[in-house]
C-alpha cells in the first residue's frame, strides 16, 4: 500500500479483510462447507452445536463439586438443587435450553462421547431443578408485564420448578418471612436526599410497591436507578435459591453482557469485587437469618460438621455462557428452534441513558467491527486481583467491602459547606455528631450508587409517589439493621462509631495543654 492517489492508484486503497481467515470450510471437520463466522473462524452446524455444548459444560461442570476439580473430570455431586435465573432474554433462554438438554432431559447429541454409555456424567445432576423469574414492570412506568408469558412459555420445559417474584418483594416483609428471614419489627428508613444517609425510624410500614417507587424516585440519577433495580433482582435470586435449597444459582450471563457489567462496575466505582461478576460465593450474614436458617452452633462437634454442609449455607453464583458471544447464542437459539420472550428496555420520559445502557451500546458496537477485542475484555479483567483488606460485607448488595475506603473518599473529596449564619453560634450537639448513618455498612460502589448526584436535573420515575425525606430499605437490609443492640438500628454493628469536625485552635490548645512544656 502506498501513500498515492486512489483514483490513479489502485494500491492507494487499503484492501478490506476477509471475513473469514483461510478457507470457507469449517475449521473443526475440514470438510463441510461453514455456515456461520465466529472471530474470523468458519465453522459448519453440527461442529458448531458441539462447540457451544463443549464451551457450555466446560464453564460449568468444574464448579458442580462443593470443591472445585478443575479439568479433571469426576462425578458430579452438587451439595445442593439448581436455580436458573430467567428473564426472558437471549442468554436466559440458550441457558435454560442448554441445562434442559445436558442435565434433565439427557439429550444423547449433548453427551460426551469419551468414557463410555454408563459413566457417571450420564447421569442426573440435581434432583430438583427450578427456574426463577423476577418481573419488573411496576419499577419503570408503562412497562408490560410479561408474566403470564413467561409462565406458558416455560410449560414447554418439563421437571421444573417456576417460581415468580416481583421487584417490590424486596421491601415485602411477608416474603421475607416466607422465605425464613429475621423476623423484625422496627421500620427503618434512610435520608437519601442527604448525603450523610442518616439511618431514621418511620412512623408506620408502607406497602411494598409504594416503598419500592419512593425509593426509586429518591435516587440521584438514572443510573443509580438501573443498579438498584438489578441489586434487588440479584438479591432476591440469592434468597430464593437459599430458600430452596440451592447450591448452585445460575445466570444467563453471555460473554458480551460480562463485559458490559464488568466495564460498567468498574466506571461505577465496584472494581473491588469484579471478580464477582464472574463467579461469586455467597455466604448470608447470620444476623439476617431466621431460626431455620441459623447455622450450626460452635458447640457442634467437627464430625458434625464434616457430615453436614447445611450450617455453610453457601450459593455459587455460575455465569455458565461466559465464554459465548451473543451472536454465538443467537445462532444456537436459531438452529436449535428456542423462542425468545424478550425484554424491554428499562426507562422512563425525559431520562437519559445511563452508564449501563451507554457502556451496552459501545461493547455491541464494538463486538461487531472487532469481535476478539470483547473476549480481551473478559480475558484482562480475570486477571486482575483487588487490592486491600475486606472489612465484611455490604448490607444492601451482599459482596465484599473494602477496608478504609469511606475514610480514603472523606479525604479525596471536595465539599463546600455555606458559612454560619452568625459566628458566635454553638457547635453541633454531640447527639446530632453521632446519628446513625448508613454509610459504615455500604461498599463503595452502594455509596457511590446513593450520593453521587447529576449535573442536570433528572426526572423522576414515579413523580406522583411520595416525596419523603425518609425512605423504606430493603427487607434484608433492615434485618440486619434490627439485629444491632438495641434493635432500632441506633448503634453501629459494631460498636464503635466515628465522627470527623472542625476542631477550633483553643479547643485543640485545650486538649494537648497538659502536655505542653513550660518555656520559661
Amino acid at each position: 500500500m502506498s501513500c498515492g492517489n486512489p483514483v490513479a492508484d489502485a494500491d492507494a486503497l487499503m484492501q478490506r479483510r476477509k471475513k473469514y481467515d483461510k478457507t470457507k470450510n469449517c475449521v473443526k471437520c475440514k470438510v463441510a462447507e461453514g455456515n456461520l463466522v465466529i472471530r474470523h473462524a468458519v465453522y459448519c452446524k453440527d461442529c458448531f452445536l458441539h462447540l457451544i455444548v463443549h464451551k457450555f459444560r466446560r464453564a460449568l461442570e468444574p464448579t458442580i463439586n462443593p470443591k472445585p476439580d478443575g479439568p479433571r473430570r469426576t462425578t458430579l455431586k452438587p451439595a445442593g438443587n439448581l436455580l436458573i435465573g430467567f428473564s426472558g432474554g437471549l442468554g436466559s433462554s440458550v441457558l435454560l435450553d442448554l441445562i434442559h438438554r445436558c442435565y434433565i432431559a439427557l439429550d444423547k447429541s449433548t453427551m460426551p462421547a469419551d468414557g463410555g454409555r454408563d459413566h457417571p456424567r450420564h447421569e442426573r445432576v440435581w434432583k430438583k431443578v427450578t427456574v426463577c423469574y423476577v418481573e419488573v414492570c411496576d419499577a419503570f412506568p408503562g412497562m408490560q408485564d410479561k408474566t403470564h408469558q413467561i409462565t406458558e412459555y416455560l410449560k414447554r420445559y418439563d421437571e421444573l420448578h417456576f417460581v415468580c417474584l416481583r421487584i417490590q418483594d424486596a421491601f415485602d416483609r411477608s416474603w421475607w418471612e416466607k422465605i425464613g428471614g429475621q423476623r423484625f419489627s422496627a421500620n427503618l428508613g434512610v435520608t437519601l436526599p442527604d448525603e450523610a444517609l442518616f439511618i431514621q425510624s418511620l412512623s408506620s410500614s408502607a406497602d411494598s410497591l409504594d416503598s419500592l417507587r419512593t425509593y426509586l424516585s429518591a435516587l440521584p440519577t438514572p443510573t443509580a436507578v438501573t443498579t438498584s433495580i438489578q441489586t434487588f433482582t440479584r438479591l432476591l435470586l440469592l434468597h430464593t435459591a437459599l430458600q430452596s435449597g440451592s447450591s448452585h444459582l445460575v445466570l444467563g450471563t453471555s460473554l458480551t453482557s460480562l463485559a458490559v457489567s464488568l466495564i460498567a462496575g468498574v466506571s461505577q466505582g465496584a472494581g473491588f469485587n469484579i471478580r464477582e461478576e464472574t463467579q461469586e460465593e455467597w455466604t448470608p450474614e447470620p444476623e439476617a437469618l431466621g431460626p431455620t436458617l441459623v447455622p450450626l452452633a460452635e458447640t457442634e462437634s467437627n464430625e458434625d460438621r464434616k457430615k453436614s454442609r447445611q450450617g455453610k449455607r453457601t450459593v455459587r453464583v455460575v455465569r455458565p455462557l461466559r465464554d459465548i458471544g451473543m451472536k454465538e447464542c443467537a445462532a444456537w437459539a436459531w438452529w436449535s428452534g428456542v423462542t425468545v420472550v424478550g425484554k424491554e428496555k428499562w426507562g422512563w420520559a425525559g431520562a437519559k441513558p445511563g452508564i449501563g445502557t451507554l457502556t451496552k451500546d459501545f461493547i455491541v458496537g464494538l463486538e461487531k467491527d472487532y469481535p476478539s477485542t470483547v473476549s480481551t475484555i473478559v480475558r484482562t479483567c480475570g486477571k486482575l486481583a483487588p487490592k486491600g483488606e475486606v472489612s465484611g460485607t455490604c448490607i444492601l448488595c451482599g459482596r465484599p467491602a473494602q477496608r478504609g475506603v469511606q475514610e480514603w473518599k472523606a479525604r479525596i473529596s471536595i465539599r463546600s459547606r455555606p458559612p454560619p449564619a452568625d459566628a458566635t453560634d454553638k457547635p453541633e450537639e454531640p447527639a446530632e455528631l453521632l446519628r446513625p448513618s448508613l454509610t459504615p455498612y455500604l461498599c463503595y460502589a452502594c455509596h457511590t450508587t446513593l450520593t453521587s448526584k447529576s449535573a442536570r436535573p433528572v426526572p423522576s420515575p414515579w413523580p406522583a409517589a411520595s416525596q419523603s425525606p425518609v425512605v423504606s430499605l430493603p427487607v434484608w437490609t433492615e434485618a440486619r439493621l434490627a439485629s444491632t443492640k438495641g434493635g432500632d438500628g441506633t448503634e453501629h454493628m459494631h460498636g464503635e462509631v466515628m465522627q470527623t469536625r472542625r476542631v477550633g485552635e483553643e479547643e485543640m490548645k485545650g486538649i494537648v495543654n497538659e502536655f505542653l512544656l513550660d518555656s520559661s
